[in-house]
């Protein structure tokens, strides 16, 4: 991209921490892991035996491996905006295709996710996770999600709110656009205004340590803390949305 179009792109960028954090194994192991073992389990519409997933926000590519392990797709394009981040994903995607047991194909784009690089109807899994609250133009990329994804495609959603992203502790580490974080509530009536179609049963509000900003589950951890679902703020939402056929 020219300067004229990287500076015609709105974002936040992240800090040095925040590039570092995401190498590490409490990111991979106990964030990255889990969210994808939770998304597969809310799943409950058919996917292809091996499926073509666009990882919007795909970062270093952390995701390949423990994507390809859970849906064995044929296909997986990685798409972010950060040129540093998709160099190491570069290497990532690399060693994902020499330990996967049957051919994969992993393409990695440079691009912003309110105006992907991708063709229309090509994917049946979008998996966004831990990237929606970075973007500033969130409808525009719901929109291209939708776009994207073939008829009765999943959308793969996992995303911390703002009781998390608006936490002081994060405040200090990390750089969000405050303005558009929401509740668990708030994303969710996002995703069903967008078209896409979910129920309870595809819907989990994890209540994972790392989340838990003010005391990183410390009090429960010492009996101190027990709270409950529907009486506490809640700190990640995961879905699994369809687009209607």
């Amino acid at each position: 991209m020219s300067p004229s179009e990287t500076s015609s792109v709105p974002f936040v960028p992240e800090t040095a921490f925040g590039v570092w954090f995401l190498r590490t194994h409490t990111w991979e192991h106990h964030v990255l892991r889990v969210a994808i073992n939770d998304l597969k389990r809310l799943i409950d519409t058919p996917l292809p035996a091996a499926p073509v997933i666009v990882d919007v926000g795909c970062g270093q590519g952390k995701s390949f491996r423990l994507l390809a392990n859970a849906f064995s797709p044929q296909r997986i394009v990685g798409i972010d905006y950060h040129a540093e981040s998709l160099a190491l994903a570069e290497q990532s995607s690399q060693a994902c295709r020499a330990q996967s047991a049957s051919p994969l194909d992993i393409e990695l784009l440079r691009g912003d996710c309110a105006n992907l690089p991708q063709a229309s109807a090509s994917a049946d899994i979008v998996f966004c996770h831990q990237t929606f609250h970075h973007l500033v133009e969130q409808e525009r990329a719901l929109a291209e999600f939708q776009r994207v994804l073939k008829p009765g495609g999943v959308l793969l959603f996992a995303e911390s709110t703002e009781a998390y992203i608006k936490s002081w502790v994060i405040r200090l580490l990390f750089r969000h656009p405050m303005q558009v974080q929401k509740s668990a509530d708030g994303y969710l009536d996002m995703i069903r205004l967008a078209g896409f179609r979910f129920g309870p049963q595809n819907v989990s509000l994890p209540y994972l340590w790392w989340s838990r900003a003010a005391d990183f589950g410390l009090f429960e951890r010492l009996g101190l803390h027990h709270p409950k679902p529907g009486k506490r703020r809640e700190t990640l939402v995961n879905v699994a949305a369809v687009k209607p056929a």
